[in-house]
């Protein structure tokens, strides 16, 4: 049997490549299929985490906070850190009263962050203020879940 063979320089140059294109239209094609099967034709969502941080056990938190003072959370997020956040228990029961404060002065800009004086519940802020808990900025739309 003999060999078929593309006479025109043409047709030698464009039957490869229009073989390619067809094998990657269908390989793409199965691949698509594929998803849509696997997700069950699923809406897309802009939810990418689970909104509910959780930080840990109540009774170790509030031990570690009447030893330390509030918990500064960096943000995990980002290297410019704004999203830092400050956990503080008020009151004796572990289970109630946490309150939640982002990692700046309320009356300062988001860039202005703070840093805790170790062992205290005082903060030192961007122009080099001292400053307690209560004067950081509380967040919007956010609240802790004991």
């Amino acid at each position: 049997m003999k060999k078929s063979r593309f006479r025109s320089p043409l047709a030698r140059a464009l039957v490869p490549v229009l073989g390619g294109i067809l094998f990657f239209s269908l390989f793409f094609l199965g691949l698509w299929g594929i998803a849509s099967l696997i997700t069950d034709r699923a809406e897309p969502n802009s939810v990418v985490a689970n909104k509910i941080f959780e930080v840990g056990k109540v009774d170790r938190l509030a031990e570690s906070v009447a030893e330390d003072g509030p918990i500064l959370l960096p943000d995990l997020q980002s290297a410019d850190g704004l999203r830092s956040l400050v956990l503080d228990p008020t009151g004796d029961d572990p289970t109630a009263g946490w309150r939640v404060y982002l990692g700046f002065p309320a009356d300062k800009e988001v860039g202005c962050l703070v840093t805790q004086i170790p062992g205290t519940r005082q903060f030192t802020d961007c122009d080099g203020r001292t400053i307690s808990v209560e004067d950081l900025q509380p967040p919007n739309n956010v609240r802790p879940i004991v």
